[in-house]
């Protein structure tokens, strides 16, 4: 039987859940599962126009458009959304990505993925740590990728704040295991969004951003710390980042051809 790590999440019908970076892909589809389980969503992005059109096609839905990598945005959010009532769950699904090689190193693009994919969330934690706290109830599940397991070619901006991201949830998850604040990790393969669209190489395993937000609630309902998806390729991934580096840099540049 697999392990529990938090409060199966399987009942949403009067939950509150505020999801950061629903204007699309895994973050939009999610919104909507959520919808139709009964949850109250609240979401945001820097999308306005994105974030109404969903509002309008999800009743009860409320709009909280903010800019994730600036501090004060995030921070007059949190308490727009904390005035509205008690949070259960926020999800961080926020991402930046430019491909990169360190022959071609941008300062600018690197701290660019830093301040969305991961300082990003760590403005969410400020706001809404202390109220999950204080009502020893909650969820955080923070969204990283498999790109976080090891370095890969093309990921030298975007790898490294999604590795932060997986390191954080843990640290996350052994602090808040005794304060009854889940913490969960989503670490999906390749999805179709506006982010991957701009690879030109053939991503084994694509899915749709409806069925990451079947795995991701699926997840949740089971308990599970990391939320891994689809199996068939996150499990290679993850067997590959098991591999001592002399075996690991030879099989990459031979998968990659790069």
């Amino acid at each position: 039987m697999a392990m529990t790590f938090n409060l199966p999440l399987n009942d949403w019908r009067g939950k509150t859940v505020w999801l950061v970076g629903a204007s699309s892909g895994i973050g939009r589809a999610t919104a909507h599962a959520l919808h139709g389980q009964g949850a109250k969503v609240i979401v945001s992005a820097r999308n306005q126009q994105a974030l109404d059109t969903f509002a309008a096609e999800h009743p009860g839905a409320m709009v909280l458009a903010m800019d994730a990598s600036d501090a004060a945005s995030v921070e007059a959010a949190a308490q727009t959304a904390l005035s509205a009532g008690p949070l259960d769950l926020v999800l961080y699904c926020a991402g930046y990505y430019k491909e990169m090689r360190a022959t071609q190193f941008d300062l600018a693009n690197m701290l660019r993925h830093n301040q969305v994919n991961y300082v990003g969330a760590l403005y969410l934690l400020s706001a809404v740590l202390p109220h999950f706290l204080a009502r020893k109830a909650g969820h955080i599940s923070l969204v990283s990728s498999v790109a976080g397991y090891r370095g890969l070619p093309q990921g030298l901006a975007y790898g490294p704040t999604k590795a932060a991201l997986i390191n954080l949830a843990e640290t996350l998850y052994v602090d808040l295991k005794d304060s009854h604040v889940g913490v969960s990790l989503i670490c999906p393969g390749f999805v179709e969004t506006p982010l991957t669209a701009q690879n030109k190489f053939s991503m084994p395993g694509l899915i749709k951003p409806e069925q990451a937000a079947d795995e991701i609630l699926r997840g949740w309902a089971k308990g599970q710390f990391e939320i891994h998806f689809p199996k068939r390729f996150t499990f290679f991934m993850k067997a590959l980042a098991l591999l001592p580096a002399a075996l690991y840099f030879p099989v990459v540049r031979k998968f990659t051809g790069l």
